[in-house]
Protein backbone atom coordinates (compact mmCIF):
# COMPACT_ATOMS: atom_id res chain seq x y z
CA UNK A 1 0.00 0.00 0.00
CA UNK A 2 1.52 3.71 -0.94
CA UNK A 3 1.66 6.84 0.91
CA UNK A 4 -1.61 8.38 -0.85
CA UNK A 5 -3.75 4.83 -0.12
CA UNK A 6 -2.40 5.47 3.66
CA UNK A 7 -3.32 9.12 3.35
CA UNK A 8 -7.38 8.56 1.89
CA UNK A 9 -7.80 5.71 5.06
CA UNK A 10 -9.51 6.68 8.42
CA UNK A 11 -8.05 4.91 11.26
CA UNK A 12 -10.07 5.71 14.25
CA UNK A 13 -8.28 5.46 17.81
CA UNK A 14 -9.66 6.37 21.13
CA UNK A 15 -7.80 9.49 23.13
CA UNK A 16 -8.11 8.80 26.87
CA UNK A 17 -6.59 10.55 30.05
CA UNK A 18 -4.43 7.56 30.65
CA UNK A 19 -2.97 8.01 26.76
CA UNK A 20 -2.01 11.69 27.66
CA UNK A 21 -0.36 11.31 30.83
CA UNK A 22 1.48 7.77 29.61
CA UNK A 23 3.59 10.69 27.18
CA UNK A 24 3.47 13.73 29.12
CA UNK A 25 4.34 12.29 32.93
CA UNK A 26 7.23 10.21 32.02
CA UNK A 27 8.53 13.37 29.61
CA UNK A 28 7.86 15.76 32.67
CA UNK A 29 10.41 13.53 34.81
CA UNK A 30 12.54 13.29 31.74
CA UNK A 31 12.77 17.42 31.65
CA UNK A 32 13.49 17.12 35.36
CA UNK A 33 16.75 15.65 35.30
CA UNK A 34 18.47 18.54 33.35
CA UNK A 35 18.50 20.89 36.19
CA UNK A 36 19.72 17.76 38.60
CA UNK A 37 22.49 18.08 36.06
CA UNK A 38 23.67 21.28 36.01
CA UNK A 39 23.30 21.31 39.97
CA UNK A 40 25.65 18.53 40.32
CA UNK A 41 28.18 20.19 37.46
CA UNK A 42 27.82 23.13 39.48
CA UNK A 43 28.58 21.55 43.12
CA UNK A 44 31.27 20.05 41.46
CA UNK A 45 33.18 22.77 40.25
CA UNK A 46 31.88 24.71 43.15
CA UNK A 47 33.91 21.82 45.97
CA UNK A 48 37.43 22.76 43.82
CA UNK A 49 37.44 26.13 45.64
CA UNK A 50 38.10 27.81 42.46
CA UNK A 51 35.70 30.80 40.95
CA UNK A 52 37.34 31.16 37.38
CA UNK A 53 36.46 27.30 36.95
CA UNK A 54 33.06 27.89 38.22
CA UNK A 55 32.42 31.01 36.26
CA UNK A 56 34.37 29.45 33.42
CA UNK A 57 31.84 26.46 33.33
CA UNK A 58 28.78 28.74 33.91
CA UNK A 59 29.74 30.41 30.45
CA UNK A 60 30.98 27.48 28.58
CA UNK A 61 27.49 25.61 29.40
CA UNK A 62 25.60 28.68 28.47
CA UNK A 63 27.42 28.89 24.81
CA UNK A 64 27.00 25.13 24.45
CA UNK A 65 22.92 25.07 25.48
CA UNK A 66 22.58 28.39 23.25
CA UNK A 67 24.24 26.84 20.12
CA UNK A 68 22.11 23.27 20.79
CA UNK A 69 19.25 24.37 21.31
CA UNK A 70 19.13 26.22 17.90
CA UNK A 71 19.04 22.31 16.65
CA UNK A 72 16.01 21.40 18.60
CA UNK A 73 14.36 21.30 14.73
CA UNK A 74 15.42 18.29 14.29
CA UNK A 75 13.77 16.88 17.37
CA UNK A 76 10.43 18.56 16.77
CA UNK A 77 10.30 17.73 12.70
CA UNK A 78 10.80 13.95 14.09
CA UNK A 79 8.15 13.86 16.37
CA UNK A 80 5.35 15.67 13.92
CA UNK A 81 6.74 13.37 10.60
CA UNK A 82 6.46 10.14 12.70
CA UNK A 83 3.46 10.86 14.52
CA UNK A 84 1.81 11.33 11.16
CA UNK A 85 3.52 7.80 9.82
CA UNK A 86 2.32 6.44 12.98
CA UNK A 87 -1.20 7.23 12.70
CA UNK A 88 -1.27 6.41 8.99
CA UNK A 89 0.59 2.75 10.47
CA UNK A 90 2.90 3.21 8.11
CA UNK A 91 5.75 1.42 9.69
CA UNK A 92 7.98 2.05 6.36
CA UNK A 93 7.37 5.98 6.30
CA UNK A 94 8.36 5.63 10.07
CA UNK A 95 11.60 4.11 9.64
CA UNK A 96 12.59 6.40 6.80
CA UNK A 97 11.67 9.58 8.60
CA UNK A 98 14.14 8.14 11.54
CA UNK A 99 17.05 7.29 9.59
CA UNK A 100 16.67 10.94 7.57
CA UNK A 101 16.59 12.32 11.04
CA UNK A 102 19.48 10.58 12.16
CA UNK A 103 21.84 11.21 9.20
CA UNK A 104 20.87 14.88 9.37
CA UNK A 105 21.50 14.79 13.14
CA UNK A 106 24.86 13.34 12.51
CA UNK A 107 25.83 15.61 9.60
CA UNK A 108 24.85 19.05 11.61
CA UNK A 109 26.86 17.18 14.78
CA UNK A 110 30.16 16.64 12.35
CA UNK A 111 29.96 19.75 11.15
CA UNK A 112 29.94 21.55 14.10
CA UNK A 113 33.00 19.27 15.53
CA UNK A 114 34.84 20.74 12.34
CA UNK A 115 33.66 24.30 13.57
CA UNK A 116 34.40 23.66 17.06
CA UNK A 117 37.89 25.49 16.93
CA UNK A 118 36.55 28.85 15.25
CA UNK A 119 32.98 28.47 17.49
CA UNK A 120 35.28 28.33 21.19
CA UNK A 121 37.31 31.29 19.59
CA UNK A 122 33.32 33.25 18.63
CA UNK A 123 32.48 32.22 21.91
CA UNK A 124 35.10 33.77 24.05
CA UNK A 125 35.19 36.63 21.92
CA UNK A 126 31.15 36.95 22.28
CA UNK A 127 31.49 36.93 25.81
CA UNK A 128 34.80 38.44 26.80
CA UNK A 129 36.17 36.21 29.72
CA UNK A 130 39.83 36.89 30.60
CA UNK A 131 42.29 35.30 31.88
CA UNK A 132 41.68 32.07 34.40
CA UNK A 133 37.87 32.24 33.47
CA UNK A 134 38.68 32.56 29.52
CA UNK A 135 40.46 29.21 30.19
CA UNK A 136 38.52 27.27 32.04
CA UNK A 137 35.40 28.58 29.34
CA UNK A 138 37.82 27.34 26.40
CA UNK A 139 38.51 23.49 27.81
CA UNK A 140 34.77 23.20 28.89
CA UNK A 141 33.76 24.40 25.38
CA UNK A 142 36.26 22.42 23.43
CA UNK A 143 35.04 19.13 24.72
CA UNK A 144 31.39 19.24 24.87
CA UNK A 145 31.99 19.93 20.99
CA UNK A 146 33.43 17.22 20.64
CA UNK A 147 30.03 15.35 21.76
CA UNK A 148 27.82 16.96 19.15
CA UNK A 149 27.20 14.09 16.89
CA UNK A 150 25.90 12.19 19.62
CA UNK A 151 23.95 15.09 21.57
CA UNK A 152 22.22 15.79 18.11
CA UNK A 153 21.52 12.18 17.58
CA UNK A 154 19.97 12.34 20.69
CA UNK A 155 17.30 14.79 19.41
CA UNK A 156 16.71 13.24 16.20
CA UNK A 157 16.06 9.19 18.62
CA UNK A 158 14.21 11.22 21.35
CA UNK A 159 11.67 13.14 18.60
CA UNK A 160 11.25 9.49 16.91
CA UNK A 161 10.14 7.88 20.28
CA UNK A 162 8.36 10.50 21.17
CA UNK A 163 6.57 10.54 17.55
CA UNK A 164 5.03 6.87 18.30
CA UNK A 165 3.85 7.77 21.68
CA UNK A 166 6.39 6.04 23.44
CA UNK A 167 6.99 8.18 26.41
CA UNK A 168 8.75 5.79 28.60
CA UNK A 169 11.49 4.93 26.65
CA UNK A 170 12.04 9.31 26.14
CA UNK A 171 12.38 9.16 30.14
CA UNK A 172 14.90 5.90 30.08
CA UNK A 173 16.77 7.37 27.49
CA UNK A 174 17.10 11.41 29.48
CA UNK A 175 17.87 9.22 32.51
CA UNK A 176 20.61 7.55 30.85
CA UNK A 177 22.47 10.89 29.43
CA UNK A 178 21.80 12.89 32.75
CA UNK A 179 22.74 9.53 35.02
CA UNK A 180 25.28 8.68 33.43
CA UNK A 181 26.45 12.57 32.89
CA UNK A 182 26.29 12.70 37.04
CA UNK A 183 27.99 10.07 38.02
CA UNK A 184 31.34 10.91 35.66
CA UNK A 185 31.07 14.35 36.91
CA UNK A 186 31.52 13.04 40.12
CA UNK A 187 33.84 10.73 39.36
CA UNK A 188 36.20 12.72 36.58
CA UNK A 189 35.68 16.23 38.14
CA UNK A 190 35.76 15.35 41.88
CA UNK A 191 37.25 12.31 42.96
CA UNK A 192 40.27 12.07 39.80
CA UNK A 193 40.39 15.88 39.68
CA UNK A 194 39.79 16.82 36.74
CA UNK A 195 37.86 19.86 37.28
CA UNK A 196 36.06 21.53 34.81
CA UNK A 197 37.65 19.27 31.90
CA UNK A 198 36.16 16.54 34.29
CA UNK A 199 32.77 17.52 33.97
CA UNK A 200 32.36 17.96 30.47
CA UNK A 201 33.91 14.37 29.80
CA UNK A 202 30.94 13.18 31.32
CA UNK A 203 28.95 15.21 29.84
CA UNK A 204 30.29 14.05 26.04
CA UNK A 205 30.03 10.36 27.81
CA UNK A 206 26.61 10.81 28.95
CA UNK A 207 25.71 11.96 25.48
CA UNK A 208 27.42 9.19 23.68
CA UNK A 209 25.98 6.49 26.58
CA UNK A 210 22.35 7.55 25.27
CA UNK A 211 22.57 7.29 21.65
CA UNK A 212 23.99 4.24 21.85
CA UNK A 213 21.15 3.45 24.28
CA UNK A 214 18.61 4.62 22.08
CA UNK A 215 19.61 3.06 19.09
CA UNK A 216 19.92 -0.38 20.39
CA UNK A 217 16.42 0.11 21.31
CA UNK A 218 15.12 1.50 17.84
CA UNK A 219 17.23 -0.75 15.26
CA UNK A 220 15.67 -3.63 17.66
CA UNK A 221 12.10 -2.23 16.46
CA UNK A 222 13.11 -2.33 12.94
CA UNK A 223 14.44 -6.19 13.05
CA UNK A 224 12.83 -7.87 10.34
CA UNK A 225 11.82 -4.83 8.00
CA UNK A 226 13.31 -3.57 5.12
CA UNK A 227 15.48 -1.10 5.18
CA UNK A 228 14.48 2.49 3.28
CA UNK A 229 16.60 2.39 -0.19
CA UNK A 230 18.69 5.51 -0.92
CA UNK A 231 16.33 7.01 -3.05
CA UNK A 232 13.25 6.90 -0.77
CA UNK A 233 15.61 8.29 1.89
CA UNK A 234 17.05 11.19 -0.73
CA UNK A 235 13.00 11.84 -2.47
CA UNK A 236 13.39 15.53 -2.94
CA UNK A 237 9.71 16.02 -1.65
CA UNK A 238 10.50 14.26 1.64
CA UNK A 239 13.76 16.88 1.74
CA UNK A 240 12.48 19.87 0.87
CA UNK A 241 9.13 19.11 3.20
CA UNK A 242 11.72 18.51 6.01
CA UNK A 243 13.96 21.33 5.22
CA UNK A 244 10.75 23.68 5.40
CA UNK A 245 10.00 22.19 8.77
CA UNK A 246 13.15 22.46 10.31
CA UNK A 247 13.65 26.52 9.07
CA UNK A 248 10.61 27.24 9.98
CA UNK A 249 11.00 25.73 13.67
CA UNK A 250 14.59 27.12 13.71
CA UNK A 251 13.29 30.62 13.01
CA UNK A 252 11.13 30.45 15.91
CA UNK A 253 13.55 29.03 18.29
CA UNK A 254 15.65 31.98 17.62
CA UNK A 255 13.00 34.64 17.87
CA UNK A 256 12.01 32.66 21.34
CA UNK A 257 15.88 32.98 22.46
CA UNK A 258 15.99 36.36 21.46
CA UNK A 259 12.97 37.20 23.46
CA UNK A 260 14.57 35.89 26.85
CA UNK A 261 18.17 37.40 26.12
CA UNK A 262 16.42 40.93 25.34
CA UNK A 263 14.85 40.57 29.08
CA UNK A 264 18.07 39.29 30.17
CA UNK A 265 19.66 42.68 28.59
CA UNK A 266 16.99 44.87 29.62
CA UNK A 267 16.90 43.70 33.17
CA UNK A 268 20.50 43.87 33.34
CA UNK A 269 19.97 48.09 33.17
CA UNK A 270 17.81 48.23 36.71
CA UNK A 271 21.23 47.17 38.87
CA UNK A 272 22.79 43.44 39.94
CA UNK A 273 20.59 43.18 42.86
CA UNK A 274 17.19 43.59 40.39
CA UNK A 275 18.84 41.12 37.33
CA UNK A 276 19.47 38.26 39.98
CA UNK A 277 16.40 38.79 41.27
CA UNK A 278 15.08 38.37 37.88
CA UNK A 279 17.19 35.34 37.39
CA UNK A 280 15.88 33.69 40.83
CA UNK A 281 12.36 34.02 39.45
CA UNK A 282 13.05 32.65 35.80
CA UNK A 283 13.85 29.45 37.52
CA UNK A 284 9.64 29.51 38.81
CA UNK A 285 8.82 29.95 35.36
CA UNK A 286 11.27 27.02 33.98
CA UNK A 287 9.75 24.86 36.44
CA UNK A 288 6.27 25.62 34.97
CA UNK A 289 7.83 25.01 31.51
CA UNK A 290 8.56 21.36 32.33
CA UNK A 291 5.57 20.75 33.25
CA UNK A 292 3.78 22.30 30.07
CA UNK A 293 6.12 20.58 27.87
CA UNK A 294 5.29 17.66 28.98
CA UNK A 295 2.15 18.16 27.82
CA UNK A 296 3.16 19.61 24.18
CA UNK A 297 4.85 16.30 23.81
CA UNK A 298 1.53 14.81 24.75
CA UNK A 299 -0.38 16.95 21.96
CA UNK A 300 2.45 16.63 19.10
CA UNK A 301 1.99 12.83 19.49
CA UNK A 302 -1.98 12.86 19.35
CA UNK A 303 -2.37 15.77 16.63
CA UNK A 304 0.16 13.97 14.40
CA UNK A 305 -1.20 10.53 14.41
CA UNK A 306 -4.97 11.60 14.53
CA UNK A 307 -3.74 13.81 11.46
CA UNK A 308 -2.07 11.08 9.89
CA UNK A 309 -5.08 8.76 10.45
CA UNK A 310 -7.27 10.96 9.14
CA UNK A 311 -9.60 10.89 12.42
CA UNK A 312 -10.93 14.18 13.14
CA UNK A 313 -12.65 12.91 16.34
CA UNK A 314 -9.05 11.89 17.78
CA UNK A 315 -7.80 15.22 17.05
CA UNK A 316 -10.53 17.12 18.72
CA UNK A 317 -10.56 14.90 21.78
CA UNK A 318 -6.76 15.05 21.98
CA UNK A 319 -7.17 18.93 22.20
CA UNK A 320 -9.66 18.74 24.96
CA UNK A 321 -7.76 16.58 27.30
CA UNK A 322 -4.27 17.97 26.97
CA UNK A 323 -5.86 21.69 27.74
CA UNK A 324 -7.68 20.30 30.74
CA UNK A 325 -4.51 19.13 31.81
CA UNK A 326 -1.97 22.18 30.73
CA UNK A 327 -4.68 24.58 32.20
CA UNK A 328 -5.33 22.33 35.59
CA UNK A 329 -1.55 22.10 36.15
CA UNK A 330 -0.58 25.80 35.10
CA UNK A 331 -3.07 27.15 37.47
CA UNK A 332 -2.33 24.78 40.78
CA UNK A 333 1.58 25.52 40.07
CA UNK A 334 0.37 29.75 39.90
CA UNK A 335 -1.05 29.12 43.38
CA UNK A 336 1.69 27.05 44.43
CA UNK A 337 4.20 30.19 43.65
CA UNK A 338 2.31 32.60 45.11
CA UNK A 339 2.12 31.09 48.28
CA UNK A 340 5.08 29.24 48.66
CA UNK A 341 7.34 31.95 46.54
CA UNK A 342 8.82 33.85 49.58
CA UNK A 343 10.42 30.48 51.10
CA UNK A 344 11.43 29.03 47.73
CA UNK A 345 13.39 32.48 47.62
CA UNK A 346 14.91 32.32 50.33
CA UNK A 347 16.27 29.19 49.99
CA UNK A 348 17.81 30.02 46.42
CA UNK A 349 19.45 33.09 47.32
CA UNK A 350 21.12 34.47 50.85
CA UNK A 351 20.83 37.93 49.82
CA UNK A 352 18.47 40.01 51.65
CA UNK A 353 18.78 42.76 48.89
CA UNK A 354 17.94 40.05 46.31
CA UNK A 355 15.35 38.14 48.13
CA UNK A 356 13.33 41.79 48.90
CA UNK A 357 13.54 42.52 44.82
CA UNK A 358 12.03 38.88 44.11
CA UNK A 359 9.02 39.17 46.53
CA UNK A 360 7.86 42.23 45.10
CA UNK A 361 8.43 40.93 41.60
CA UNK A 362 7.12 37.16 42.52
CA UNK A 363 3.50 37.62 40.96
CA UNK A 364 4.37 38.41 37.70
CA UNK A 365 6.78 35.15 37.56
CA UNK A 366 3.92 33.23 39.28
CA UNK A 367 1.70 33.65 36.44
CA UNK A 368 3.72 33.61 33.54
CA UNK A 369 2.70 29.74 33.59
CA UNK A 370 -0.37 30.25 33.16
CA UNK A 371 -0.37 33.47 30.42
CA UNK A 372 1.90 30.92 28.80
CA UNK A 373 -0.14 27.67 28.86
CA UNK A 374 -1.92 27.86 25.01
CA UNK A 375 1.80 28.86 23.81
CA UNK A 376 3.34 26.00 25.05
CA UNK A 377 -0.09 23.35 24.34
CA UNK A 378 -0.46 25.11 20.66
CA UNK A 379 3.28 24.78 19.66
CA UNK A 380 2.60 21.14 20.15
CA UNK A 381 -0.27 20.51 17.92
CA UNK A 382 1.02 23.14 15.67
CA UNK A 383 4.37 21.11 15.28
CA UNK A 384 2.37 17.40 15.32
CA UNK A 385 0.30 19.36 12.35
CA UNK A 386 3.49 20.32 10.78
CA UNK A 387 2.03 23.63 10.25
CA UNK A 388 5.43 24.61 10.60
CA UNK A 389 5.13 28.26 8.41
CA UNK A 390 1.95 29.21 10.88
CA UNK A 391 3.56 28.94 13.81
CA UNK A 392 6.81 30.65 12.61
CA UNK A 393 5.08 33.98 11.42
CA UNK A 394 2.58 34.04 14.66
CA UNK A 395 6.02 33.47 16.81
CA UNK A 396 7.18 36.84 14.50
CA UNK A 397 4.06 38.58 15.19
CA UNK A 398 3.93 37.93 18.54
CA UNK A 399 7.58 39.13 18.93
CA UNK A 400 6.59 42.31 17.29
CA UNK A 401 3.94 42.79 20.11
CA UNK A 402 6.42 41.64 22.56
CA UNK A 403 8.98 44.64 21.55
CA UNK A 404 5.90 47.23 21.85
CA UNK A 405 4.72 46.14 25.03
CA UNK A 406 8.74 46.55 25.98
CA UNK A 407 8.65 50.19 24.57
CA UNK A 408 5.71 51.11 26.02
CA UNK A 409 5.82 49.74 29.88
CA UNK A 410 9.44 49.78 30.64
CA UNK A 411 10.35 53.33 30.78
CA UNK A 412 7.06 53.73 32.97
CA UNK A 413 7.04 50.87 35.29
CA UNK A 414 10.34 49.56 35.17
CA UNK A 415 11.06 45.62 36.09
CA UNK A 416 7.24 45.69 36.45
CA UNK A 417 7.06 46.52 32.79
CA UNK A 418 9.42 44.23 31.87
CA UNK A 419 7.38 41.05 33.10
CA UNK A 420 4.51 42.41 32.21
CA UNK A 421 5.65 42.88 28.37
CA UNK A 422 7.31 38.67 29.23
CA UNK A 423 3.81 37.70 30.16
CA UNK A 424 2.42 39.48 27.41
CA UNK A 425 4.38 38.30 24.74
CA UNK A 426 3.40 34.59 26.11
CA UNK A 427 -0.34 35.70 25.14
CA UNK A 428 0.37 37.26 22.44
CA UNK A 429 1.48 33.67 21.26
CA UNK A 430 -1.39 31.43 22.49
CA UNK A 431 -3.63 34.01 21.15
CA UNK A 432 -2.57 33.93 17.98
CA UNK A 433 -2.43 30.48 17.57
CA UNK A 434 -5.60 30.01 19.10
CA UNK A 435 -7.06 31.87 16.55
CA UNK A 436 -5.82 30.06 13.22
CA UNK A 437 -6.32 26.48 15.00
CA UNK A 438 -10.30 25.70 13.96
CA UNK A 439 -9.18 26.84 10.19
CA UNK A 440 -6.40 24.77 9.58
CA UNK A 441 -7.78 22.10 11.39
CA UNK A 442 -11.09 22.16 8.83
CA UNK A 443 -8.19 22.15 6.13
CA UNK A 444 -5.93 19.69 6.75
CA UNK A 445 -9.04 17.72 7.76
CA UNK A 446 -11.03 18.42 4.92
CA UNK A 447 -8.40 18.01 2.62
CA UNK A 448 -7.56 14.15 3.96
CA UNK A 449 -11.34 13.07 3.03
Amino acid sequence: MDHREHSRRVLPFEVTHRMVLSIALPMTLGFMTTPLLGLADTAVVGHLGQPDALAGLAIGAMLFDLLFASFNFLRASTTGLTAQAFGRRDRHEQQTVFWRALLSALGCGILIVLLSPALVWLGIKLMGPQGGVAEATRTYFSIRMLSGPAALANYAILGFVLGRGQGRIGLLLQTVINGVNIVLALVLGLWLGWGVAGVAWGTLIGEAAGMLTGLTIVLNGFAGEARPTRAELLSPAKLKQLFALNRDILIRTFVLLGAFTLMTRIGNSFGAVTLAANAVLMNFFLLSAYYLDGLANAAEQITGRSIGANYRPAFDRGLRLTSLWSFGLALGTTLFFLIAGPALIRLLTTSEEVRAAAEIYLPWAAIAGLTGVLAFLLDGVFIGATWSSAMRNRMLLSFAGYLLALAIFVPTLGNHGLWLAMNAFLLFRGIFLVVDLKKRADQTFRAAQ
